[in-house]
């Protein structure tokens, strides 16, 4: 919606914690469907060109660090609000809700710098990814760093690790309320989160073990938003009416889950799974990690 900010950065370089992956033949999508509405399948063969990826999702030291040299605003920012997850506020009988889905509140003055709300703030968070982020915002810090958001292919091969078919980043354990592999939710959505797994909310970007290519947090954590729009390949009635809402909206593909997801309600952090978000959109489980061309 807002005049796109071209922006660069001061350095070419990117930093030298990237990987490179050589990438080749690989999949996308699943037989095993669990929300075929989403569009998680058919799997369908693809080729993937040589990359270099982030290990971990923007933080949001670095985030700092771009708006400081260039002065840019965020979706959020322009608009005077972002979506909070009801847990993180206090007075949360205040804020309108969103009708389908009442746990998340329309919270003015949320945004990066106040994730949950004008009383907060950042400090303490530099080393957590970077959230209420659009895909605006995402796209346009990837230029700023001299490169892009990766296409749902590719986020899809670097998750796997090298495990071709793998379910999640680790392989195909289960994490559950007991077993934490990785930063979802843990107990009685929405109501009550244990936080057996440490976090409440988001964690440092290099907590839990990285996967078989060095990547951290591909499963939970935080959203991370891809280049695509969002379409489900299909050919049914229903498939042609998401999508075409899909386009109207400038719907982007969000991969890998959040710590809000649970079995229960968004078994999203399976590699496979998807969901999608308009491109001015923002809310605080949504970031984002960059890769560059090899």
């Amino acid at each position: 919606m807002f005049a796109e900010q071209c922006l660069k950065r001061s350095s070419d370089t990117t930093p030298r914690r990237f990987v490179t992956l050589e990438g080749g033949q690989s999949w996308v999508g699943t037989h095993r469907q669990l929300f075929r509405e989403d569009g998680e399948g058919p799997p369908r063969k693809v080729r993937i060109k040589p990359f270099r990826i982030d290990p971990h999702t923007v933080t949001v030291r670095w985030f700092t660090e771009f708006v400081e040299q260039t002065g840019y605003l965020t979706d959020a920012e322009h608009y005077g609000w972002s979506l909070v997850f009801h847990s993180f506020v206090a007075d949360a009988q205040n804020y309108r809700r969103v009708i389908e889905t009442p746990w998340w509140l329309q919270v003015e003055s949320a945004d990066w710098k106040h994730p949950f709300g004008p009383a907060s703030a950042i400090e303490g968070l530099e080393d957590h990814p970077v959230t209420h982020v659009s895909w605006n915002d995402a796209r346009a810090f990837a230029a700023w760093a001299g490169g892009r958001l990766p296409s749902e292919a590719e986020w899809e091969y670097a998750a796997r690790g090298g495990s071709p078919g793998a379910t999640y980043p680790w392989g195909e354990a289960e994490p559950d309320d007991e077993l934490v592999l990785c930063n979802i939710w843990q107990g009685d959505f929405p109501r009550h989160n244990t936080a057996k797994d440490g976090f409440a909310g988001t964690a440092p970007v290099r907590s839990f073990s990285p996967n078989g290519y060095g990547l951290y947090n591909m499963s939970g954590n935080v959203w991370e938003w891809c280049a695509d729009l969002f379409r489900v390949r299909s050919l049914t009635s229903s498939a042609k009416r998401r999508n075409a809402a899909a386009v109207t909206a400038n719907q982007r593909v969000m991969k890998g889950g959040s710590f809000l997801c649970h079995r229960s309600y968004c078994h999203r952090y399976r590699i496979s799974a998807r969901t999608a978000a308009s491109a001015d959109s923002s809310t605080s489980h949504v970031g984002f990690r960059i890769v560059v061309d090899h």
